[in-house]
C-alpha cells in the first residue's frame, strides 16, 4: 500500500485536474437530468428521468469522495509513511571515520557505560544550504527533548525525514517526516528519553518528487539523560 500512497501523492495535481474535469461532466449530466425530470409530463417519463438523476447524483458524490480521499492521503498519510514504504534505506559510506565509540566496562554494574570523552565522529554527506543539520552539532551531548535545526531544501524537493541509529549498527528508526522544505529552521524534535544512554548517528534524508533519495546528512550525538 505504501507504493499506492506514494503514487497518489506524486501525481496529486494531475489527479485533482482529472477529478475536476469529471466533476464538470457529472454536474452537466445532473443539470440535464433534473431539467428532464422537471419538464416530464407522463408518469413513466418522469420515473425514468428521476432514475437517471439519482444515478448521476450518486456518481457526483463518488467524485466528491475521491477528491477528499486524495486530499487526505496526500496531506496526512503519505508524509508519515515509514521509511520502508517510501524508499530504500541508503547505504552510508563512513569508512573514513570510526563508526563506533568503545565504552569502558563499568565494574560496579557489569555493563557497558558511556565514557565522558566527546564523540569523535564527524559529519557526513551534509551540504550547506541544501541538506544540513546545524543543531545539535556533531559530537554534542543531548538529553530530554531536542530541537533539530537545519536545512532541507533541494531542487525538485519531495519530502524529508530524520532517523536515528546506535553507532555501529544499521538499525535506523524513522523519527518523523515532513513535506515542506526548510532553510536553517526547525526540522522537528527528537525525544531522547525513549533512547538508552549512548552514542548514536542522527541523519537527515531528502527524497525528491520522483522518489529518488539523496545522500543523507549524518552527524553523531551522545544521549546522556539523568
Amino acid at each position: 500500500m505504501g507504493f499506492v500512497y506514494r503514487s497518489l501523492d506524486t501525481y496529486e495535481p494531475l489527479i485533482y485536474i482529472s477529478l475536476a474535469i469529471l466533476g464538470l461532466f457529472v454536474f452537466r449530466r445532473m443539470w440535464v437530468a433534473w431539467r428532464e425530470w422537471r419538464d416530464s409530463v407522463y408518469t413513466l417519463e418522469r420515473e425514468f428521468a428521476l432514475w437517471r438523476l439519482g444515478r448521476v447524483t450518486a456518481l457526483g458524490f463518488l467524485v466528491l469522495g475521491l477528491f477528499f480521499v486524495e486530499f487526505y492521503i496526500a496531506t496526512f498519510i503519505a508524509p508519515s509513511l515509514p521509511a520502508s514504504d517510501l524508499l530504500t534505506t541508503p547505504t552510508l559510506d563512513l569508512l573514513a571515520s570510526p563508526q563506533a565509540t568503545l565504552f569502558p566496562l563499568d565494574s560496579t554494574q557489569g555493563a557497558q557505560a558511556p565514557s565522558t570523552q566527546p564523540v569523535q565522529n564527524g559529519m557526513s554527506g551534509c551540504i550547506a544550504d541544501k541538506i544540513m543539520i546545524t543543531a545539535p552539532k556533531s559530537g554534542d551531548e543531548v538529553k530530554a527533548v531536542v530541537n533539530l535545526i537545519g536545512t532541507a531544501d533541494v531542487p525538485n524537493f519531495g519530502f524529508y525525514k530524520y532517523e536515528v541509529a546506535p553507532i555501529g549498527t544499521e538499525n535506523w528508526a524513522t523519527v518523523s517526516a515532513e513535506r515542506e522544505p526548510k532553510k536553517d529552521e526547525l526540522l522537528g524534535t527528537l525525544n531522547t528519553l525513549s533512547l538508552s544512554n549512548g552514542d548514536y548517528f542522527l541523519r537527515l534524508v531528502i527524497t525528491d518528487n520522483v522518489g529518488n533519495s539523496l545522500e543523507p546528512c549524518v552527524i553523531a550525538i551522545r544521549v546522556l539523560n539523568q
